[in-house]
């Protein structure tokens, strides 16, 4: 099986940014107990601030993978192009975010993303993806 984890915006600050909020991890560090626990399962990781690099990563794995798993950040709430980039593809993707985003701005309760998910989970922590990776076994 293959899984593809794609974050978005900011999310290269793990670790450093909003501990409180988003824990003391890097996702290098977390992605690398993921490869542990889970070791039939072949990952790739990729990250990008840029919105555009991230609908080109969507698109290059989304015939292919088994599954996607992708926390957009704040694009999640601004990016038509993304949405689009996930209606576009065969491949599901499994939408995550670390906090629970209905707890936070008003602005963060809209997705562009999760119509065409093959669901959502949020305000987990870094678990989020471990439960993302569960719903693709």
């Amino acid at each position: 099986m293959k899984i593809c984890i794609i974050n978005g915006p900011n999310l290269n600050l793990l670790g450093k940014r909003e501990p409180e909020i988003y824990g003391s991890l890097t996702f290098e560090e977390y992605f690398t107990t993921l490869q542990i626990e889970n070791p039939t399962i072949a990952f790739s990781y990729f990250q990008s601030n840029i919105e555009g690099e991230l609908i080109d990563k969507i698109q290059e794995v989304g015939f292919t993978y088994d599954g996607i798993i992708l926390n957009a950040g704040a694009y999640t709430h601004t990016s038509v192009g993304i949405g689009d980039a996930v209606k576009a593809i065969t491949t599901p993707i499994v939408e995550v975010h670390i906090s629970n985003t209905f707890s936070r701005e008003s602005f963060r309760h809209q997705s562009y993303i999760s119509g065409n998910a093959k669901g959502v989970i949020l305000g987990f922590g870094l678990k989020s993806y471990d439960l993302a990776i569960k719903s693709f076994l």
